[in-house]
């Protein structure tokens, strides 16, 4: 297939990483987004000597990350106005602190790992010239809060032609590129807000309608050539995908107002108010105690500073026995964020399943939702069912990847019940599964549904959630109404999402780094990891190469794996730090190539040059 495709007589698409536009005058070019820099054979192939301008899109390094391999010291750059600092200010956002740890504003990572210079700040209504055609811009926010999209009108023998490269606003008929990047627009913080930001997409698609395009140019995806129709399904699809979604959201019994237009949905959970729990628990903001009946007790995570000295006085009153051990359900901030002060005041150690563990004691390895800086040394790691006995009571602890991957579950047995610690994965209102940056996959014996395989094998009278005081429990009939909606819920986001499978476009970490963030001093070398999660039912191929820093010496070869399906992947690099690095945040982006798909600068890893090792 030829790289590139004409469109008009001025006006071609390069089909990269990403599709850029090339507006063509003689021997010099306006480009709509540039990606990893592959545009440069294009532009040969075309007789293209100087990029004289490149407009913007959005911001994400896949449309930008070849800046400099393909323009020159008089490129001038136009950008969305929203998202000006994040070209040109990129530095100063890789060094905050809140960019890094307690991400609560749940957004993909996709920073540049290098400023771009703006001379032109774009707002809805600017229009330029640019050889014989004109260029119109439209603010189309959704898959990034400042997206634009450019019409490009060209006059042809037959008349005005219109093309309108819309970004990563629409993939294809009905489809989308990802979901993760619409997890913002929930009305109290976008860590809540799984499609949270499909109703400006929705509403940027009709925008773009109006305008009489007889194309549109994505970002990823094909040329479509009937607007109209493709715009009707995705609107369709999107809607239809929340609706499934909601039938059995926890968000329900978080935030019962904001839902009141779904209820009654066909297939919905229905919930009530919860249960009483037994008198030899007790609750403390995300923490619960079990008591047992010779007084010593153990706890379940432990998130502010507050529950320690609360645990403290519990004990001096006699209210509670000495505190033998600590449960951690999952790594996010609320729950371990003061267990360094629990141990430090209780003497106790800290247990926890090994998917949990890996993060708790590593958090610097890994970039996750609320993710805390706390390091938390696990004195014993358990297995997924396995076994022992504490007292009267008999506990079974479980991987349960329900609100997150990295997520525990125990069951306590004894009393006269069987309780089911399940951290933050339950509501009686159904499933936490509304930030995608947790990881929550679709598919057998997976994500929910393996959680929900856990509860029916289980069969608990009670489960608690960490955050409710109140138990509640679910019937076989209410897991196989859930199971049933997830196991629908493939096959729906499937038809969505433009990948083989779903979980691509929900799971942003399906390719990571490991380590995510290391220190290192200069003139040593390290060892960075790229981990793959093939999501997909075939063997897939998998090639990377990390790209150095400017005046690092030497480069990375690229490497290659075939992937098994539903398994990971990993492929080791070894990467050199120049004795003459100053200290500081160095970005190490990743380029990616999966199963024949160029992904471009995918995924990064950062290294912290100097400093303490963490």
């Amino acid at each position: 297939m030829s790289p590139w495709t004409r469109l008009a007589r001025d006006l071609y698409v390069h089909h990269g990483a990403i599709n850029v536009g090339i507006l063509r005058d003689d021997r010099r070019a306006l480009l709509i987004d540039c990606g990893d820099g592959d545009v440069g054979c294009t532009l040969q192939d075309l007789g293209i000597d100087v990029v004289e301008k490149v407009v913007f899109t959005h911001h994400h390094r896949d449309q930008a990350s070849g800046f400099q391999e393909i323009a020159g010291q008089a490129t001038r750059v136009g950008v969305p106005v929203g998202e000006t600092e994040l070209f040109c200010d990129v530095q100063r956002l890789w060094d905050d602190p809140g960019q890094r740890w307690h991400l609560y504003d749940a957004r993909p990572n996709l920073l540049l790992a290098a400023p771009i210079p703006v001379h032109e700040r774009y707002v809805e209504g600017d229009t330029f010239a640019w050889g014989r055609s004109s260029i119109t811009v439209l603010e189309t926010p959704g898959h990034t809060d400042g997206s634009i999209s450019y019409l490009v009108k060209t006059p042809e023998e037959q008349g005005e032609q219109r093309f309108l490269f819309s970004g990563d606003a629409i993939y294809d008929e009905g489809q989308v590129w990802d979901l993760y990047s619409l997890q913002k627009g929930f009305e109290t913080r976008d860590y809540h807000g799984f499609m949270g930001d499909r109703a400006r997409l929705e509403q940027s698609l009709r925008k773009m309608l109006a305008l009489g395009a007889g194309a549109w140019v994505p970002s990823h995806g094909n040329v479509v050539t009937d607007p109209a129709q493709a715009a009707a399904l995705l609107i369709e699809r999107l809607d239809a995908c929340y609706e499934q979604y909601v039938a059995i959201a926890a968000l329900r019994h978080y935030f019962p107002d904001l839902f009141r237009e779904y209820e009654g949905l066909p297939g919905s959970l229905a919930f009530g108010g919860g249960l009483p729990v037994p008198d030899f628990l007790k609750h403390l903001g995300t923490t619960w105690v079990v008591c047992s009946e010779a007084g010593p007790a153990f706890a379940i995570d432990c998130g502010t500073g507050q529950v320690v000295q609360k645990l403290e006085a519990m004990r001096s009153r006699g209210e509670i026995g000495s505190l033998e051990w600590l449960w951690v359900t999952h790594y996010h901030d609320d729950h371990v964020d003061a267990i360094p002060a629990f141990v430090g005041q209780f003497a106790c150690p800290v247990v926890a399943e090994a998917h949990v563990a890996q993060v708790i004691e590593r958090p610097l390895a890994w970039r996750l939702p609320c993710i805390s800086p706390v390091r938390v040394p696990v004195d014993r790691v358990v297995a997924h069912r396995e076994t022992w006995t504490w007292h009267e009571f008999t506990i079974t602890a479980f991987h349960l990847p329900g609100q997150t991957l990295y997520h525990g579950g125990l069951l306590l047995e004894g009393r006269g019940h069987r309780i089911l610690f399940a951290g933050d994965s339950f509501t009686m209102a159904g499933i936490d599964d509304y930030c995608t940056g947790n990881r929550n996959w679709l598919g057998s014996g997976v994500g929910f549904d393996a959680c929900l395989a856990v509860v029916e094998a289980a069969a608990p009278d009670l489960i608690v959630n960490n955050h409710v005081d109140r138990a509640f429990r679910f019937s076989s009939a209410d897991c196989q109404l859930m199971r049933a909606n997830l196991a629908a819920r493939e096959w729906s986001f499937g038809e969505l999402i433009a990948w083989d499978h779903p979980n691509y476009g929900l799971d942003e970490h399906w390719v990571r780094c490991d380590p995510y963030e290391q220190h290192v001093a200069p003139g040593t070398s390290t060892r960075l990891s790229v981990v793959c999660i093939n999501h997909s039912s075939t063997e897939h191929s998998l090639s990377c190469c990390p790209v150095l820093p400017a005046g690092w010496d030497g480069q990375c070869e690229e490497r290659g794996a075939q992937i098994p399906p539903k398994t990971e992947g990993t492929l080791d690099f070894h990467v050199e730090v120049p004795e003459r690095t100053l200290p500081g945040r160095q970005v190490i982006p990743v380029q990616v190539t999966y199963d024949g798909r160029t992904l471009g600068q995918f995924r990064e890893a950062v290294i912290v040059v100097g400093g303490e090792r963490c």
